[in-house]
């Protein structure tokens, strides 16, 4: 077997395998057991250990994990929930199925995360959940406001798809008392193949989630097994995790320490060789308590350098388009200037396990190059 080519600036994003994934989803496929089983399982405790939490429930994606944590949030028909517009559409989707709808504000353009300020600013009396959304990896600390919302009855749904592994206030991210969500996806700070997660805040949350993400049957695998029938006793999907997607998880969670390491050395070599470059502004993720999934940086005239950029082999790309400007979410659009700006400036520079310090190197002065031909200082 030819080995591949190992992947580069050339890429902006990419899966990071150590080689025991292979084995993993080997003994589950020799099993003969592929869906949600005892491995399954195995993942939801691990995880709720690492995090310091009390359960995790796996689901099938991390799209799935916040249609899933907004229904235990008792959101529906009509809610408000407040949400960032600076996130991929995923977030507002989930918002949208359970026919609630999403009440966009603005972000700190330091950080591309809400603030506390800003949410207690939106709140109405029709808001239901508050929906912060880690960028990047940085966990957004709702001070004061936190209480405020619990108070209020008005739940705080965490979309922290970019954040496995990251703190706020010597807690990991999960295990500081807001429902989160975690996307496991190929490209994410743990991999899964594909897979997200949810942390419930009590026992009753835990249960719903798992009826949920179940078909609404209440039985797990085993008990089903043991019985000639089962109980179907609300709303549910096919959610799932399978087996093969934990087997996945399992390997990549065991050497977690090695990717926190990784992954911040990586930001912090490109926050010292961007340092000199004035017309740069690197999004600040807070490395030191971060496990970073992203680096973005603004820049003058982005499309251009974009396209000079992406000339030279170099695989920058842009999260995210603003949702408040998409065809699917007129209805709900809002005037977010500080977001409108940031959108036409934001790029997200190569970032994954596999890059080097000479790969960091070769995609800085690109983009000075690029900045110097599209006509920046």
């Amino acid at each position: 077997m030819t080995t591949p080519p190992r992947p580069d600036a050339a890429h902006n994003a990419g899966p990071y395998l150590y080689g025991t994934e292979l084995e993993a989803v080997g003994r589950v496929l020799a099993d003969g057991q592929y869906g949600h089983t005892a491995v399954t399982e195995q993942f939801e405790l691990e995880v709720a250990r690492f995090l310091g939490a009390p359960d995790a429930v796996a689901t099938a994606s991390g799209t799935a994990a916040l249609h899933c944590a907004l229904l235990a949030a008792g959101v529906g028909a009509g809610d408000e929930v407040i949400v960032p517009s600076m996130t991929f559409c995923a977030t507002i989707q989930a918002i949208r199925a359970v026919d609630a709808v999403p009440r966009f504000v603005e972000v700190n353009p330091d950080t591309l995360c809400m603030e506390a300020a800003t949410v207690m600013a939106a709140v109405t009396d029709r808001t239901q959940a508050v929906l912060p959304v880690l960028y990047g990896g940085r966990a957004v600390d709702l001070g004061a406001a936190y209480d405020t919302l619990q108070e209020r009855g008005i739940a705080v749904v965490e979309d922290a798809a970019h954040a496995f592994g990251s703190h706020l206030n010597h807690r990991r991210v999960g295990a500081t008392g807001a429902l989160t969500c975690f996307s496991f996806g190929p490209i994410k700070n743990l991999t899964c193949g594909q897979g997200g997660m949810v942390i419930p805040r009590n026992p009753g949350e835990a249960d719903f989630l798992r009826g949920v993400r179940m078909l609404g049957v209440v039985q797990s695998q085993a008990e089903r097994q043991a019985v000639t029938s089962y109980s179907v006793e609300g709303f549910g999907l096919r959610y799932q995790m399978s087996s093969i997607n934990a087997a996945i998880g399992l390997a990549q969670l065991r050497r977690f320490a090695e990717t926190e390491t990784t992954r911040r050395e990586l930001w912090v070599a490109y926050r010292d060789a961007l340092r000199d470059i004035s017309a740069v502004e690197l999004v600040d993720v807070d490395v030191t308590r971060t496990v970073p999934h992203l680096c973005v940086v603004r820049v003058p005239h982005r499309e251009d350098v974009f396209r000079l950029m992406k000339a030279q082999g170099i695989a920058v790309g842009v999260h995210y388009p603003p949702n408040h400007l998409q065809a699917a979410f007129k209805p709900w659009h809002r005037p977010l200037p500080v977001t409108e700006k940031v959108s036409k400036e934001i790029l997200s520079l190569p970032f994954h396990q596999h890059l080097t310090e000479t790969d960091i190197d070769r995609v800085v002065n690109s983009l000075e190059q690029a900045l110097t031909s599209a006509g920046g200082p």
